[in-house]
């Protein structure tokens, strides 16, 4: 029996999503969980595994926009036709299929270039190949008419990779038809330098998913301990004067989440300074300490994060959201982390964090950062945020008023770190103070409980080894 393929929505949030490139080809027999498709939406982009067995047949175009719950593609039974679609051709009267050039050996012959000489080639494929460091002109294309796909770029890195046969290695084990694991798993693999060969599934008949590729790989090496916070590196060319940018994508999805806040919300902001000193003297400290050892020296932003976590179960109204039933208090610290990306801004959620030490915490926001920055972020990640700290101290930036996020009542932002001045009698100290400016949703919070819960951060602040130490 025929079963819809349905674009899937991934986030609360999403309203299109872009078939990047189709995975599986008309004609496929797939099983559940092989990859069909590399969706795109105006945050990140996603894999979409097939949640059933059958012969695969799209019925949109590579590149189509659609809303979540679109037909995009069936799954068929034996020579089923799609629901609606013409009768096959009698026998004997099938189309002659274009043949395609073969080698010698039985592979496809090397993609051919298109009108005007460009390279047959689908779009996701050059952006992987040039990830990867691979020419195009030395593949052999898959796709119709010879075309080279993702998969072939894959497949090439991952032959390249793994050894040949010998009596102590055997062959590592078909599976997906023939391959070793879904496209998605051989690109992994190749750029994790993970050898298939010896890699067990734990998917259905042996399949290698991910997090079989995951788990063979390790742990990450640890990072190196960076220099303490600098200007941020110069931007790339920005728009040109006197084009037009649509709010569309992710450009437009921050416009209409940022509306729908500040007409829904009775938003306040208020500013706090915070005697940071102890904190700096700190990060010099272990900054010589730390040295050689691989781990990674807290930022300051890092130390606000921190801070935020262990003050919120103490201000339960700033970690809530507001429904038409009430104020709903939530029982876990999710916060946000505003990354700044090329064209918008992605908000990645660090979990549970109240119960995580500083330098775990740390080393997570920094991952989460880079993955904002390289769009590896997945729709869980984006998602869930009980609060947001976000951060624009690196600019030269004291005070500024962040607009709250839907579904939280309160953005923490940081600005720099500048001299002050405290008095100890008739004289003066010079200190080292940062501006924290702080927006709630004035329906739950007022502004004594607000006020409360920056001075509890601010205090934290002050006696940073404590949040080191928890």
């Amino acid at each position: 029996m025929a079963q819809q393929v349905l674009l899937p929505k991934l986030g609360l949030t999403m309203e299109e999503g872009t078939i990047v490139e189709w995975v599986a080809r008309p004609g496929d027999q797939v099983r559940t969980g092989d990859v069909l498709l590399r969706l795109g939406t105006d945050k990140v982009d996603a894999d979409v595994e097939a949640e059933g067995e059958g012969r695969f047949q799209p019925v949109v175009d590579e590149g189509a926009t659609l809303a979540p719950g679109a037909l995009i593609a069936w799954l068929l039974d034996g020579d089923e036709q799609p629901p609606g679609a013409a009768p096959a051709p009698a026998a004997g009267r099938a189309p002659e299929p274009v043949p395609e050039p073969i080698l010698a050996s039985g592979a496809v012959a090397p993609g051919r270039p298109e009108p005007g000489g460009r390279l047959l080639a689908s779009p996701n494929a050059r952006r992987v190949a040039a990830e990867l460091g691979v020419d195009l002109t030395t593949l052999r294309g898959t796709g119709p008419g010879g075309r080279i796909v993702s998969e072939d770029v894959a497949d090439a890195v991952v032959a390249a990779r793994v050894p040949a046969p010998t009596a102590d290695r055997p062959s590592p084990r078909p599976v997906d038809g023939g391959g070793v694991g879904s496209p998605l798993v051989r690109r992994h693999a190749a750029s994790s330098g993970v050898d298939l060969g010896s890699v067990r599934g734990s998917g259905l008949g042996g399949r290698i998913r991910r997090a079989d590729v995951l788990a063979a790989a390790g742990p990450p090496p640890a990072a190196p301990v960076p220099a303490p916070e600098a200007p941020p590196a110069q931007p790339a060319a920005g728009p040109v004067p006197g084009t037009v940018l649509p709010l569309t994508g992710m450009r437009g999805a921050i416009a209409r989440s940022m509306h729908a806040s500040l007409q829904e919300m009775a938003q306040l902001t208020l500013g706090h300074e915070a005697d940071v000193g102890g904190l700096l003297a700190l990060r010099e400290q272990l900054t010589r300490e730390w040295d050689g050892t691989g781990l990674r020296v807290p930022t300051v932003t890092d130390f606000v994060v921190r801070a935020a976590a262990q003050a919120l179960p103490e201000h339960p109204v700033l970690n809530a959201s507001v429904r038409a039933d009430g104020i709903h208090l939530h029982e876990q610290v999710h916060v946000g982390i505003a990354v700044a990306v090329p064209g918008g801004l992605l908000v990645p959620v660090l979990r549970d964090a109240d119960r995580r030490g500083m330098v775990d915490l740390a080393g997570q926001t920094r991952e989460l950062a880079v993955a904002a920055r390289a769009g590896r972020l997945t729709a869980a990640q984006l998602e869930g945020a009980t609060f947001v700290v976000t951060s624009l101290g690196s600019y030269g930036v004291d005070f500024f008023t962040p607009v709250v996020n839907p579904g939280t009542t309160g953005i923490l932002g940081v600005g720099r770190v500048r001299d002050g001045v405290r008095w100890e009698g008739e004289v003066p100290r010079r200190t080292s103070v940062l501006t924290l400016s702080l927006s709630f949703d004035h329906r739950a919070v007022d502004g004594a409980p607000a006020a409360e819960f920056l001075r509890t951060v601010s205090g934290l602040l002050a006696r940073p080894h404590l949040l080191l130490a928890g």
